[in-house]
């Protein structure tokens, strides 16, 4: 079972420190995956949900254990030249990240060997860390006490 932290989040949403680097470091210190939403704006790499906001350098998005949501075709791209782990959707109901894991849209259905996004929002399953490869949380403490 991996834990992703959605956007550094760990006790619940906080859109004032999502996707910036030190709340990002401390989910990942605490030994969590973490997923990122990365833009590409003239040649620079910058984290942010609805718009580029932090820059990001491409060591940070090279981590094994960060997971980097394209949200750009300029970001795409860039995330494939560095070698990242990345991934690209809008509404699709699954997609393939580039380490070719299921990454099943939040509600939908899934199997042993999905992604399972925001499952506290979308599914009324109790124990989903029997039932999924992989949760991407942003309520990660009361997930693993359930």
């Amino acid at each position: 079972m991996i834990l992703i932290s959605h956007r550094g989040n760990i006790y619940g949403p906080n859109k004032k420190l999502e996707n910036k680097i030190s709340y990002l470091n401390e989910a990942l210190i605490l030994g969590f995956d973490v997923e990122v939403d990365v833009w590409s704006l003239k040649g620079s790499l910058y984290l942010g949900h609805d718009q580029p906001q932090h820059k990001v350098n491409k060591e940070f998005l090279q981590n094994k254990k960060v997971w980097c949501h394209a949200k750009n075709l300029d970001a795409l791209t860039a995330l494939k030249k560095i070698k990242s782990h990345f991934f690209w959707h809008e509404k699709d109901q699954y997609t393939i990240t580039s380490k070719g894991f299921i990454w099943t849209y939040p509600g939908k259905k899934f199997s042993k060997e999905s992604i399972v996004v925001l499952p506290e929002i979308f599914s009324k399953k109790k124990n989903l860390i029997a039932e999924a490869f992989v949760l991407i949380t942003f309520l990660i403490i009361e997930v693993l006490n359930d």
